[in-house]
């Protein structure tokens, strides 16, 4: 049993994110491409949740297979929306009772048809539910950051100091997916302005077509460089064209944010990990050893930020 937030204190860590199948061909598809994961040996995967709750099961059985079978730290995302209170203190307490002490506090998205968001949940955003798992058990609670603002927050001020609440009681933030590194910079300033030292690990989602960067940018309110989206255009219709430009931005972005003393990289994998292990593999990450960044980061201004 590991705690992420101390698996960042002690190294530069790689993490993935997966989708809990929906059906049991998926399922199966699931088990087989997860073998790739020994190759890139991350630190840790969060297992995403859906919306209201409708991958609740399978959400828990992945999330326990993994730390229990594949020895992979797992981190369950959980949300607010479409939940009571008295459901998610059971979710909690099940994966308590698992051994699994690592959760990402969401609010989640709206239930469908829904005009709040909020429809049959007792917790109205992510704080509320980073103070009920403070409550249930001692998990490390990680909540998440958009470095361009919340696309529901009046602006980007305002999404901040919301953020710093919520890292004031919770361990550690991903962000969401980004394209520029200067947009993470700006984030972790502006939280150390605030006075919040907790690890900001950037969230990184490698282009693999133009279909899924349209879609996932306008769900996310993550904004495209002009000069990507040209790239991404010029290669329509030549997927592997595509992949390869989306794996070398990818690599060159992961590469700044090492330089610039990032404590992880969150790879959004969609299940699909050949971009995530040729990226690593660019990198020099794929199986590191542990402990081996432990004195480049000790030194980083972003993982010992000022307390203002």
């Amino acid at each position: 049993m590991t705690r992420v937030v101390d698996l960042l204190a002690a190294r530069t860590c790689v993490s993935v994110e997966l989708w809990p199948p929906r059906t049991d061909a998926a399922a199966a598809r699931l088990e087989a491409t997860l073998d790739r994961l020994a190759e890139l040996a991350p630190d840790f995967a969060s297992i995403t949740y859906g919306a209201a709750g409708s991958t609740r099961d399978r959400t828990h059985e992945l999330v326990v297979s993994l730390q229990r079978d594949r020895g992979t730290t797992a981190m369950a995302h959980l949300v607010c929306a479409a939940h009571t209170r008295a459901e998610l203190e059971s979710i909690l307490s099940r994966y308590r009772e698992e051994g699994i002490e690592n959760v990402l506090a969401l609010r989640g998205d709206p239930p469908e048809g829904s005009s709040d968001g909020l429809a049959d949940g007792e917790l109205g955003h992510a704080i509320e539910l980073v103070e009920l798992a403070r409550d249930v058990g001692t998990f490390c609670v990680a909540v998440a950051a958009h470095p361009a603002g919340h696309p529901g927050a009046p602006d980007v001020a305002t999404d901040r100091r919301r953020l710093a609440r919520k890292l004031s009681l919770a361990d550690l933030a991903v962000t969401q997916f980004f394209y520029e590194v200067d947009e993470y910079l700006r984030l972790v300033d502006d939280l150390a302005t605030l006075g919040v030292d907790r690890p900001v690990v950037p969230g990184i989602m490698p282009v693999t077509s133009a279909r899924t960067l349209e879609r996932m940018a306008a769900l996310s309110g993550a904004r495209v460089p002009d000069a990507l989206a040209d790239r991404v255009a010029a290669a329509r219709g030549d997927p592997d064209e595509i992949a390869r430009v989306g794996v070398a931005v990818a690599t060159e972005l992961c590469g700044a944010l090492l330089e610039a003393g990032a404590p992880g990289l969150h790879f959004y994998t969609m299940n699909q990990f050949a971009a995530t292990l040729a990226i690593c593999d660019s990198l020099g990450l794929a199986g590191r050893r542990e402990g081996a960044d432990a004195d480049r980061r000790a030194a980083s201004p972003l993982m010992n930020p000022p307390v203002v």
